[in-house]
């Protein structure tokens, strides 16, 4: 289990690292380096612990069958602990922290909304590339969902915020609150958002895959 949410800790830590840093200095090319990022993570991390990187994906697994319950709260704690450490260190580097939030005038059920679609997008990707017995054994798993995030990103980061993925938004809310920033009173989107589509992508994927 040690090596699992090390892992996980490790993934989750510069994935978060590499998200804080390309968004506060490259706005229009952060997209491209998180998604070259994840893609290398999945390599780096596929083989010990699935590679998760984050609590929806992480619940999403055990929704779909084969990743056992009791893996659930250990996986998410690491996660948010690596998530929470790189925010920190995105502080400490470049002295302004990672703030995530709607675009203003965007509604909190608009931005739920993004946050859930784009999540099932990347989960349901995830899904299927790296747990469908029909996929097994491939190599371009950490492409497709390098692919997947980056895309997703793209389309709704400047409307919901572009979290998906509840570890980088409240870990980020985290560090606000502790450095004495304003934290949007929004940061429960990127819990709720990304639950909402990483449940409906396991339930579309066992609906899509019976016998799985």
């Amino acid at each position: 289990m040690l090596p699992k949410l090390l892992t996980e800790a490790v993934g989750t830590f510069l994935l978060m690292l590499v998200i804080g840093l390309s968004s506060l200095q490259f706005d229009e090319t952060a997209p491209l380096a998180i998604g070259f990022a994840l893609m290398a993570l999945v390599h780096f991390g596929g083989h010990v612990s699935g590679a998760h990187y984050n609590p929806a994906t992480s619940i999403a697994f055990w929704i779909r069958g084969g990743f056992p319950a009791r893996e659930v709260l250990p996986y998410v704690a690491a996660q948010f602990l690596g998530a929470v450490a790189a925010a920190m260190l995105t502080y400490k580097f470049l002295g302004v922290p990672l703030h995530i939030a709607p675009d203003e005038g965007v509604s909190i059920a608009k931005a739920i909304a993004g946050e859930a679609v784009m999540s099932f997008f990347l989960i349901a990707v995830i899904l299927n590339v790296a747990t469908a017995r029909a996929t097994q054994d491939n190599h371009y798993a950490g492409l497709a969902i390098g692919g997947a995030v980056t895309a997703c990103i793209y389309a709704m980061a400047t409307i919901s915020g572009g979290a998906f993925n509840p570890a980088v938004g409240l870990a980020s809310a985290l560090v606000e609150i502790v450095v004495g920033n304003p934290v949007t009173g929004e940061a429960w989107i990127y819990l709720a958002g990304p639950l909402a589509g990483g449940v409906a992508a396991a339930s579309v994927f066992k609906l899509t895959h019976p016998g799985e």
